[in-house]
């Protein structure tokens, strides 16, 4: 059997799992740091762009997702260098890069600018940073020296706080950041790098996945924390995972699943549940899946959020994904935080725009 987890910590070489157990302090500190943008002078705003990519675009899904039934316009989440023709003098066009200089951001910044948005940057600095400086738009410093994953909670809350701020979602959010900020730090307290695999969750689901494709199914609120967990699994812990969502899938995937036993015994499958809040029919699609992966994939696991409110419940499921990756990433002999192909192709980019 392959040693513990506990045994293998050194493989953390950059020290990920010491960044992301700071995730509650992380959230008390972007809420400050929002608190420090004075006011949004917008007087109409039609529609809202987030526009990101990555750990940034994910920010955008989440806020979508915790919004939808609170915002009075709509929004979309934006990954392209661009923006869609609708986008006018009535868009926020909200920019997220936590480097500042994501290309396909600056694209969207810049389009942003030529068809007189409202503008909103969020980075360490980086070109968003010049370029808001001299377009004379709302921007946010935050604090740099992190992996953009890790830092996501820089991009998320001050997020969420200035649309609470432009006065565009209707919600009274302080006890549901209070709530998440307690649920996350009992969450690292059971799940931290100092407790032993024996009694730590976070790790024992790592060692569960060990040697599978993860295949993760989320739903409603859950939808982008699937997402995240897909993404957390490819950079963190450098191995093939898929996300994707219920009900949609139901309606195609679920055909490949019943018929490809040579390849579906690659898989564990990985179900988002949350009995508070699955209507009969979600709960009856979801033991319809669970069924079916028992039959036909490497393994099923059922994972839950803790928590009252959805932030809370959100941020506690997207937390069990960001421990699990990285633990995995241990079980693999591999440092968590570098991702070499990326930088490789970035360097490519650079030299073809140079």
């Amino acid at each position: 059997m392959m040693e513990s987890i506990d045994a293998r910590m050194a493989f953390d070489k950059s020290g990920m799992l010491e960044v992301i157990s700071k995730f509650p302090d992380q959230i008390k500190e972007a809420v400050a740091l929002a608190g420090t943008v004075e006011r949004l002078p917008f007087l109409k705003i039609d529609n809202i762009v987030i526009s990101g990519m990555g750990g940034s675009a994910i920010s955008g899904d989440l806020v979508e997702s915790l919004f939808r039934d609170k915002l009075d316009v709509p929004l979309m989440v934006n990954r392209e260098p661009d923006l869609p023709k609708w986008a006018n003098k009535d868009t926020l066009a909200i920019c997220l890069s936590y480097s500042g200089n994501t290309e396909e951001t600056i694209g969207a910044f810049k389009a942003a600018s030529q068809r007189k948005c409202k503008i909103v940057s969020i980075s360490t600095g980086g070109k968003l940073e010049e370029l808001s400086a001299k377009r004379d738009v709302v921007f946010l410093k935050i604090p740099s020296g992190m992996q953009p994953r890790a830092a996501t909670p820089f991009l998320l809350f001050p997020t969420i706080m200035l649309l609470l701020k432009a006065g565009l979602a209707k919600a009274n959010i302080e006890a549901d950041l209070q709530e998440t900020i307690e649920v996350t730090r009992e969450f690292v307290t059971a799940n931290g790098p100092k407790v032993p695999e024996a009694s730590n969750p976070a790790k024992q689901l790592a060692r569960r996945l060990s040697g599978a494709i993860p295949q993760i199914y989320g739903w409603g609120p859950y939808a982008p924390v699937a997402t995240r967990w897909r993404q957390q699994f490819n950079e963190n812990s450098k191995i093939i995972a898929r996300a994707d969502i219920v009900s949609e899938s139901n309606h195609n995937d679920l055909v490949g699943w019943s018929q490809s036993p040579e390849f579906t015994k690659f898989f564990t499958y990985i179900l988002f549940r949350d009995r508070d809040y699955e209507s009969i029919s979600l709960a009856t699609r979801l033991d319809f899946m669970r069924s079916l992966g028992q039959n036909v994939a490497k393994d099923v696991v059922e994972v839950s959020p803790k928590g009252k409110s959805r932030l809370a419940r959100m941020m506690h499921l997207m937390c069990q994904g960001d421990f699990a990756s990285n633990y995995l990433a241990l079980l693999r002999g591999v440092d968590p935080s570098p991702v070499d192909i990326v930088t490789e192709l970035k360097r490519r980019l650079a030299e073809k725009h140079g």
